[in-house]
């Protein structure tokens, strides 16, 4: 009886999740093999590897991963994310998108890889419940409202603060930062609410979902409630995540996507 070769993994981009998922590949994900990884600056990613693998794995431009891989984890800047996934969709391969929110500025990518026969996965990451939204969405959704409270340092910086001028370094109370939807909050808001579009595209689209963002200076975790109603369900939802060393990120983000990657192996599927 023959056994299927493992699936080639890339990884575009080192920081936090990129780093925790590396990590998972070298400890062992069935099924699975790191092949090869992407930064921005080589020579650094080089040493990082160093100490985080047992055996020498390729470090090379974005340009040049496609074919070293069956599958990518984009883990970068979103702005690379059509770098990072077109070469592999045009070769009818898969991506594992985390910047969620450029693909609304990158509606290519899903045209792409129905050309090819390529396949865009965006993993649940920093939420909870999109099977349920998912689910719903075969029949009629209603209604999908999502209130985000951040903490302030994981807002700090974000481009519609600047352009608005709003300034919440020294603010005591929770402030309302943000209402408005998911396709707004993604050129907003780039790095914080790729959660956001993920919860909008399981649902009723980027356009219709509501969206708030709470920056709470009371706060030390990521906290999204979701409010759906449907033609098969009523239900609400809420998750605290604990940050990573990047407090624009949830822990939680980086097993996501090594529980898709285990999934993608796996003998067993549980969950749509």
């Amino acid at each position: 009886m023959s056994t299927r070769p493992p699936l080639r993994i890339a990884v575009a981009g080192l920081g936090a999740v990129g780093m925790a998922v590396v990590a998972a590949l070298e400890k062992g994900l069935p099924g699975c093999e790191l092949a090869a990884v992407s930064a921005r600056d080589i020579e650094g990613a080089k040493a990082r590897l160093s100490t985080a693998t047992a055996r020498p794995v390729p470090v090379v431009p974005v340009e040049a991963l496609e074919p070293l891989a069956d599958i990518v984890v984009e883990a970068a800047p979103a702005a690379l994310l059509p770098a990072i996934a077109e070469p592999f969709l045009r070769a009818g391969k898969s991506v594992v998108v985390l910047s969620a929110g450029a693909l609304l500025r990158a509606e290519h990518l899903l045209e792409l890889a129905k050309r090819h026969g390529g396949q865009v996965t965006v993993p649940t990451g920093a939420l909870i419940g999109l099977d349920a939204v998912a689910a719903a969405a075969e029949g009629t959704i209603h209604s999908v409202r999502m209130v985000t409270r951040k903490p302030v340092r994981g807002l700090v910086g974000a481009p519609y603060l600047v352009e608005n001028n709003i300034a919440i370094e020294d603010i005591k109370e929770p402030l309302r930062i943000f209402k408005g939807t998911p396709r707004e909050a993604a050129i907003g808001f780039p790095a914080n609410l790729n959660v956001a579009v993920a919860l909008s595209l399981a649902g009723i689209g980027p356009d219709r979902t509501e969206l708030e963002i709470w920056a709470d200076p009371a706060l030390t975790r990521n906290t999204h409630r979701i409010e759906v109603d449907s033609d098969s369900a009523a239900f609400s939802m809420q998750i605290e995540n604990i940050p990573s060393e990047n407090p624009k990120t949830g822990r939680i983000t980086a097993l996501s996507v090594i529980a898709c990657l285990r999934k993608m192996a796996a003998p067993l599927r549980v969950g749509t």
